[in-house]
């Protein structure tokens, strides 16, 4: 597994912990950052993560009105939990990411969502992301 796979996986965690707990995405990210102090052998992973969790931080309603748009007949609360943070991960780094092609980051996270999520996840996530893919702007 590649560090930024690794990252990604991290940040998903990052996010997933912040909806489950009902704290801040910006709170998860500095529960981690304590733990990841502590870790140094991972530091590669943490940076990403980081780069990840700060970006969609930063961009958050933007990127959860892109879903909520194009994620026809679900709202964002009705969705699975990992399904909007790898959703959350992977519109960061198609809109706002230009060192991961696009075709990258969609694929990352179609492997997310079949190794963490639902049976149908994969298919919609892909589908979702795809479309957010045609209509973004070219780097």
């Amino acid at each position: 597994m590649s560090a930024r796979t690794k990252a990604r996986k991290r940040a998903i965690d990052i996010l997933y912990i912040a909806d489950i707990r009902q704290i801040s995405m910006a709170q998860s990210l500095a529960q981690e950052a304590e733990r990841a102090a502590s870790e140094p052998a991972r530091l590669a992973s943490w940076l990403y993560a980081r780069d990840i969790v700060d970006g969609i931080v930063d961009h958050a309603d933007e990127i959860d009105e892109l879903i909520a748009t194009y994620s026809q007949g679900w709202t964002l609360s009705r969705m699975p939990t990992i399904d909007r943070a790898i959703l959350r991960i992977g519109i960061w780094e198609i809109l706002f990411n230009s060192d991961v092609p696009n075709s990258v980051a969609i694929d990352e996270a179609v492997e997310a969502a079949k190794v963490l999520s639902t049976d149908d996840s994969a298919g919609f996530i892909n589908g979702l992301l795809g479309r957010i893919a045609q209509t973004a702007p070219s780097s």
